[in-house]
């Protein structure tokens, strides 16, 4: 219905111009041994399976319109463009003739007054402070702008100076009168309201600030596909093969950290079935030598894969003791934790039980906010978990925190980006064109991203 409305106010529709395929490989994606109550396979949907049909050659010549669309639309000569106009400064504009970008060069420096405009990242950085994987949504935004960059929001200035307070509380707070601090937040909101870069931007902060960050970019991978079985001991699912992943995952930008960090729990880690390995024989722990550091902890859940799960789940209450470095846990599509995971139990021959998330060693070990601990969650509507309730079990009773689409002015901004960014054409673009959009995608940034191109 909404396309229909779209391109009778817009006329002609114009595709999307094709992505550059290099931010892409920013985005992780792990392969998982499936077996033993294997997942379940995906199956092609018949429905949306359509014959390509000859075209017919068009009888009509082709105008200088046609031309320049087709110009337009070359993903190669649109990429071509905007890198000889990287330094032109007077293209840069933003609304009401204010500087598009921001001069700031650090997540820690932004203040009040760069909101709403666009801050920059370099392929550098973003490898060496988020090497666990960006999400999808700021994937295709650098992809079809063709550009690292991301709008500054004031929900996110919010959500950064929250933990800021938290680990260097102002002077001005003593009296009673600064705003209210909270260690754990969910954030939830409609879909494509920012929620996962949020998360991102707040993980590559605090990482610039020196902290030893947990971030899990894509937690639904914790509860779907890979070798899983019951635990007797535990009595709760064990996932050796993701126990493994997450551990491999953790180290990539915490290495250092926790080479420095010593153990606090020296008990043996207790063992479990290795993926397509069985039970060791005759061993039911692994022994921690004095001395150990958060590093050795990890190596030995990394090169046994008995231990992995075990590691993992010691992990999680060793980072809650540290105190040398703040530790901030940062768990994307949270929501995939507290429905039901693809796993299932056979009850009877014909039938089988289907496995909560909860009863997962490793989602069991760091799904709570009932601590301490800093910790935000971040919902993600693309993985369609369906609706949960709002007093969540394990998580504060006001911990959630709803974060908007965008409103007028941010939308503004983006689409004088998308302007400079040639993903519109300059002689179709109006502030009655950009409204527009912004109405009809009710700000909604996946949709107007989508829409921009097709102003006439």
């Amino acid at each position: 219905m909404l396309r229909l409305i779209v391109r009778a106010a817009l006329r002609k529709p114009q595709k999307p111009s094709s992505p550059i395929p290099s931010v892409s490989s920013l985005y992780d994606q792990n392969n998982h041994l499936c077996s033993y109550y294997s997942s379940k396979p995906t199956k092609p949907n018949k429905k949306n399976v359509q014959k390509s049909k000859p075209k017919k050659p068009s009888e009509e010549p082709a105008t200088a319109n046609d031309l320049e669309a087709s110009l337009f639309d070359d993903g190669a000569t649109r990429a071509h463009r905007l890198a000889e106009e990287e330094n032109v400064p007077s293209l840069d504009v933003g609304p009401n003739g204010r500087p598009l970008f921001t001069s700031t060069s650090s997540l820690s420096q932004l203040t009040r007054k760069d909101s709403c405009t666009y801050f920059k990242f370099s392929e550098e950085g973003l490898n060496e402070r988020l090497p666990e994987g960006l999400p999808m949504g700021l994937v295709k935004e650098f992809e079809e702008s063709m550009r690292r960059a991301v709008l500054v929001r004031q929900s996110f200035l919010d959500l950064r100076d929250n933990f800021r307070r938290i680990v260097d509380p102002p002077l001005s707070s003593s009296n009673g009168k600064g705003p209210k601090v909270r260690k754990q937040i969910v954030l939830d909101g409609p879909v494509s309201c920012g929620k996962s870069i949020t998360l991102a931007m707040l993980v590559h902060w605090a990482r610039e600030e020196g902290w030893l960050v947990f971030y899990v970019p894509t937690g639904r991978d914790w509860t779907h596909g890979g070798f899983f079985y019951k635990n007797p001991e535990t009595g709760l699912w064990d996932t050796p093969v993701h126990a493994g992943s997450i551990l491999k995952s953790f180290l990539k930008y915490n290495e250092l950290h926790l080479k420095r960090l010593p153990c606090h729990i020296l008990d043996p880690v207790p063992l479990g079935e290795g993926a397509g390995v069985g039970w060791m024989k005759g061993v039911q722990s692994m022994p921690i030598p004095e001395g150990s550091t958060l590093y050795d902890l990890i190596q030995i859940g990394i090169k046994h894969t008995h231990a992995a799960v075990g590691t993992v789940v010691r992990l999680r209450k060793e980072l809650s003791l540290v105190t040398d470095v703040p530790v901030l846990f940062a768990i994307d599509q949270y929501n995939n934790w507290f429905t039901f995971s693809e796993y299932e139990e056979p009850v009877t021959i014909r039938s089988c039980r289907p496995i909560h998330a909860r009863e997962l060693a490793t989602v069991n070990a760091f799904r709570s906010m009932m601590h301490d601990d800093m910790m935000v969650g971040a919902f993600s509507h693309s993985t369609a978990v369906g609706k949960l309730r709002k007093d969540l079990p394990d998580v504060p009773v006001d911990a959630r925190v709803d974060l908007p689409r965008y409103n007028l002015d941010e939308a503004a901004t983006v689409c004088h980006y998308y302007l400079r960014q040639r993903l519109i054409r300059r002689e179709a673009f109006s502030e009655e064109n950009w409204k527009k959009v912004y109405f009809l995608s009710n700000g909604n940034g996946a949709e107007m991203r989508w829409l921009v191109p097709l102003m006439r």
